[in-house]
């Protein structure tokens, strides 16, 4: 092809993208819900909306109760390795984490609990959506209907695969939650979520950010089968009902908060001691892993200390639920 024509078919190509872009611009201005609409309706948009839907309401979820999370961990770590040590409440927990600093106090970690709601919840929501949407074409295809198995498993290998993702983040939360319990001088004093990271990575080693990922692979898997696959069930059981659609949703979150708690908290109560623990000065950590610590806080403080905490790990998990 002669230079001439390939430099006339290269500008009519991009008069017409010119134009094309300029017409949509055009027709965005004037009709504004129609371009939205447009967008959102795009195949990948469609695809990327139940991450992008997970992960804000993650993160708002995150915001609303990250107080609660904080006397969640405090309760879990209070009278470590001693079967008759203190038996802290939600309530006196609350007053000395207040009555040590300031209520501020109460969101410490905020900045790690929406970095791990961002990539955490995005993904699990994100590929359990994702999943269902597959399971429903191949169940029409079969001529079947989505059942509780189904759903079972879609949460969890939803739960399990963020979990791997989000666990630097996680780690990251813990960390920055019980370093007030330490003495002033031995505190790390993170001032973000990066910091920690940054800090952690340098002294400990990066493969230090997933301490604690095989329980909290398991917790979240747990987590999610109580929590999604229940709430699915719940809310398809509640549709015959003559309960609105708000109050069945609402009622479904209760229900799956419940199963959802009673499932995962063991697993979460152990997530959160490996996570916490750093190496003694011989180079020692007090659990080897998670059998390990399930096993000495079994024999030295209780299998009840497991659940330690239900009610307040439920009014954490029913806001994300």
């Amino acid at each position: 092809m002669p230079p001439s024509r390939v430099v006339e078919n290269a500008k009519q190509t991009s008069e017409t993208v010119l134009n094309d872009a300029s017409a949509a611009v055009k027709s965005a201005t004037e009709n504004p819900k129609q371009a939205t609409s447009n967008l959102l309706h795009t195949p990948f948009m469609r695809a990327a909306l139940p991450f992008i839907n997970g992960g804000i309401a993650g993160m708002t979820a995150t915001t609303v109760i990250q107080p609660v999370d904080m006397v969640k961990v405090r309760l879990q770590l209070a009278g470590e390795g001693v079967k008759t040590g203190p038996k802290p409440t939600p309530i006196t927990v609350f007053r000395d984490i207040v009555a040590s600093g300031k209520v501020m106090d109460l969101y410490t970690g905020l900045s790690a609990g929406i970095l791990r709601q961002a990539v955490y919840t995005t993904a699990r929501l994100g590929f359990f959506d994702t999943f269902m949407k597959r399971l429903a074409v191949s169940a029409e295809k079969k001529g079947t209907k989505i059942g509780f198995k189904e759903r079972a498993g879609a949460g969890l290998a939803a739960g399990g695969l963020a979990a791997i993702v989000g666990n630097p983040a996680d780690l990251a939360l813990i960390r920055m939650q019980s370093d007030g319990l330490k003495p002033a001088a031995q505190r790390a004093n993170y001032t973000s979520v990066i910091d920690a990271l940054a800090r952690i990575s340098k002294t400990e080693g990066v493969a230090r950010l997933w301490a604690g990922c095989y329980p909290t692979v398991v917790r979240a898997m747990a987590l999610n089968f109580g929590q999604l696959a229940f709430f699915s069930e719940a809310k398809n059981q509640l549709k015959g009902t003559s309960l609105s659609s708000r109050t069945q949703t609402l009622t479904a979150s209760a229900v799956a908060g419940f199963f959802a708690s009673f499932f995962s908290l063991p697993f979460d109560f152990v997530k959160t001691r490996l996570q916490k623990q750093t190496k003694a000065p011989d180079g020692t950590m007090p659990y080897k892993g998670m059998l390990d610590c399930f096993t000495k806080v079994a024999k030295d403080e209780g299998l009840l200390r497991f659940y330690r905490g239900f009610g307040t790990y439920y009014v954490r998990i029913a806001p994300h639920a």
